[in-house]
This record gives C-alpha cells, structure tokens and sequence, in this order.
C-alpha cells in the first residue's frame, strides 16, 4: 500500500482534534498494534519524521502508477527506471521536508544510493508482471463507504484490474520482502478490508487479491468468498467499539511489542518514561459520521475499452 492515504504531518496538525470519524487499513493496523500510537497518530496527530524506506515506497508507487500513464509499447524496464529520478523532484516539490532525509549528506552518496534501490525494486517487478499486457481500471484509487452500523471505510487502492468478463482484481505494491507463511493473515487483512470496501460500493466480490512483494520478488494472491469479507466486517466493527470505548473514557493503553523500537513517539509514551499529552477531547461519545460529510469515493469498475 501507499501512503498517499497519510495526510501531510503540517496539515494535520494545524486541526483540531476530535473523535476518530473513520477507518483506514492502516490506522486498523495501529489500534491493533498498540492503542496508544492509535491515539498519537489520529487523535493527537503528533508529526512523524520522515522514513527513508516509507519514501522510498511512495516514489516506487509514483513511477510504477505514471508509468500507465504511457502506450502499452512503451512500459519497458529502461523506462521505468529512468522515471525515478523525475518522480523523486515532484515528490519532493509537494513535500519538501522530505529533504530532511538527505541534509546529512554533502556529496549526495547516499541519496545516489537510495535512488539505485528505487531503481532496483521497479526493475524487479518487470520480472513479476508484465504491464505492456496490462490496462488498469484504476490506480491509486481513494474508495469510501459507509457500513450499516455507521461505521466508515475507507482507503487508497494501488491497482484494480477488470478482465472483459467483469472480474475484479485488486492489486497493491509492496516495496519489502514477503511474509512468512504465519503471518500472512496479517499481510491480507489490509487486502480484505479493500475488498469488503469495493464489495459494499459496488455489489461486486472481487475475484483476486494480489500483494506483489519487490523487496522479494513474490506474488502473493489470494481469491475471497463472501465469508472472508463478512469475517473481516465483524472484526472491523469490534474493533471499531474498542476504538469508541477509548474515545470516550481517554483509556488508550499502550502495547509493547519488538516494533517499539521504530516508533516515532517514544519521548512521550509511558513504557519509555514519557508522558503522553493532554487528552484532547472530553470524556464523550465518539459522535457518529454526519451526513454531510464526504460521500462515496469515486468508483468505476467498468472493464477497459477493448
């Protein structure tokens, strides 16, 4: 997945805090990972430093999604790669504390070398797909949908393909290395939680799900039944009860695991002797999606134009 999804740290700081309105497979991801960093990233909204390897997956997404921008002939590995360092300046232009990445280094060696990696990982997925035989439906696709219970989803889609008989697949882009077998569960969830999406928009069960691992050079696919999708809705919907009941008593607890060593926030979260901020929000009711708040997210699931 990309983090396009991920709004700027400047913008969202300059809001003000209020009770979590909706669900992202990556903010999922936090509460289930720790609810205290659930609560630094969505309620308090402290910045994150930038991360070289999470840029690098943004500019990998940026060159492997323009590159369909070109004629079916031209989608070659020469191409691709040459597009990198292109990708990189606009990336740069719309957010330039990503140069912060770099300040450190005066004869641009690192940077050449980060670059060669990006360059790397999108030679590799030429070994993986074909996209000279590939004509998208979608790219970098904002979807949103609104459950039963109120609940909102939402999320950004890599890829989805249609065929001319109406199959749907979806496809994200991985910039690391595949999972093992035992924790592929987890690498799906993100998978089905797209899928339950574009099924609950459009009536549509998509026929495939497809992680495509450039770190590796693995594909790893998965073709859901209708249980898999009502599954993940009722672990979405607990989850999203836990969230409220946080909201509304300000318990948001943390959760140590190996990852704390990566988080960005440990001078303020209590397993590391920091203090967290202020709760922001009073002590109520995590209040319910309005309806005059954005929409549906723009889906056409048509099959490409022969």
């Amino acid at each position: 997945m990309s983090t396009s999804e991920q709004e700027p740290a400047a913008a969202a700081a300059a809001e003000e805090p209020r009770a979590p309105m909706s669900l992202s497979p990556s903010r999922a991801s936090d509460f289930m990972q720790c609810p205290l960093l659930y609560r630094f990233r969505v309620i308090d909204r402290l910045p994150q430093k930038p991360s070289a390897a999470a840029t690098r997956g943004t500019l990998v997404h940026a060159v492997l999604e323009r590159l369909f921008d070109d004629e079916a002939t031209e989608r070659t590995a020469p191409r691709a790669k040459a597009m990198v360092p292109g990708q990189w300046e606009r990336l740069l232009e719309s957010k330039p504390e990503l140069g912060e990445l770099f300040s450190e280094d005066p004869d641009g060696e690192r940077l050449a070398g980060w670059l060669g990696e990006a360059e790397r990982l999108v030679e590799r997925w030429f070994t993986l797909e074909d996209p000279t035989r590939l004509e998208p439906a979608e790219r970098e696709l904002f979807v949103e949908t609104e459950l039963d219970s109120g609940l909102r989803l939402r999320g950004v889609i890599d890829r989805i393909d249609v065929t001319p008989s109406g199959d749907v697949r979806i496809v994200d882009y991985k910039t690391g290395k595949a999972p093992r077998p035992e924790y592929r569960e987890g690498a799906l969830f993100q998978m089905t939680f797209y899928a339950l999406v574009v099924w609950r928009l459009k009536r549509v069960l998509p026929r495939r799900l497809q992680l495509v691992y450039l770190g590796s050079g693995d594909v790893l696919t998965y073709d859901p039944v209708e249980a898999d999708l009502l599954r993940v809705e009722r672990k979405l919907l607990a989850l999203w009860d836990a969230i409220r009941l946080a909201t509304e008593t300000g318990d948001w607890r943390p959760r140590p695991t190996k990852l704390c060593g990566w988080c960005d926030h440990q001078e303020v979260c209590p397993e590391f002797g920091g203090t967290p901020p202020v709760y922001p929000l009073k002590i109520v009711s995590a209040r319910p999606p309005e309806s005059g708040e954005s929409g549906q997210g723009r889906m056409d699931l048509a099959p490409p134009a022969p």
